[in-house]
């Protein structure tokens, strides 16, 4: 029976992580309409959190390994700078984005899942997703990576501020953030999923320790292994699809969506 939880639990994060629809607030309505404690396992959380990173790594590899090699090219090859300057700007840019939520999840994280976690703003939450995606149905724009300025990359990082909150779905935010800066579809695609590394790796080093020290490793090693090994391949394919909705400029399905999912909420939960 673990082994069955476990592959469905990693199928579910595999599913909901790429796509502009919340992973942690699918999670956390499961967890209330099977009231059950399947869901209330945050080592697995962690681990299946992990099957994603190891995805979209994949996918995204060759784009991070150019990047880091620029990055650090630039710093330490004079002579090289001035052909490593745009993506030496883009890791910097990735950096800015990253730290207004990284300031008011350190400063606020507590209070915000005492406060906002309940099933009322959940349904609140997705509705703004909904109307977010809804708003930039047919934006697109002509930026291409090396175009992205630093007013870019700091309205971006305040968009995803708002990601922070439960149900807010942090890559259809960051999506839209990016598509309402004038960034092409493709464009806002890759920066919205590199931007994911450095939150998820903040993440997971945040929960290491608890996962070592809650000591189910050894027994439930197999059921974490399969729930990995499913986040992995669902969200790898997942994202395959998503990139093909992006690129045609259909992401209003998702707002469908979302619409429907809060409408439920509300009835279902009244």
């Amino acid at each position: 029976m673990n082994y069955l939880i476990y592959l469905i639990l990693g199928i579910i994060q595999g599913f909901t992580e790429p796509l502009p629809i919340s992973s942690s607030g699918h999670i956390f309505l499961f967890k209330n309409i099977f009231n059950t404690n399947m869901f209330n396992d945050l080592n697995f959380e962690i681990i299946a959190n992990f099957g994603s990173f190891l995805a979209i790594l994949f996918i995204f590899r060759k784009s991070i390994i150019d990047l880091v090699t620029a990055f650090f090219t630039y710093i330490f090859k004079k002579e090289k700078r001035k052909e490593n300057l745009s993506k030496f700007k883009y890791c910097l840019y990735l950096i800015v984005s990253t730290i207004p939520v990284g300031i008011v999840g350190f400063l606020l994280k507590d209070f915000i899942e005492e406060k906002f976690q309940n099933l009322y703003f959940l349904g609140f939450a997705f509705l703004i997703t909904a109307l977010m995606l809804f708003l930039i149905r047919n934006k697109t724009g002509s930026k291409e990576d090396k175009d992205i300025t630093l007013k870019d990359a700091l309205i971006i990082g305040l968009f995803q501020m708002i990601t922070i909150l439960p149900g807010i779905s942090r890559s259809g935010t960051v999506l839209v953030a990016c598509l309402l800066m004038g960034l092409k579809r493709k464009t806002a695609l890759k920066y919205t999923f590199i931007l994911y590394f450095p939150i998820s790796v903040a993440t997971m080093l945040l929960g290491v320790n608890d996962l070592i020290s809650a000591g189910t490793l050894n027994t439930l090693l197999i059921p974490y292994l399969i729930g990995l090994v499913a986040s992995l391949i669902v969200t790898y394919f997942t994202y395959q699809w998503l990139s093909n909705l992006v690129k045609k400029g259909k992401l209003w399905k998702f707002s469908i969506y979302c619409l429907l999912l809060s409408i439920f909420i509300f009835i279902y939960f009244r």
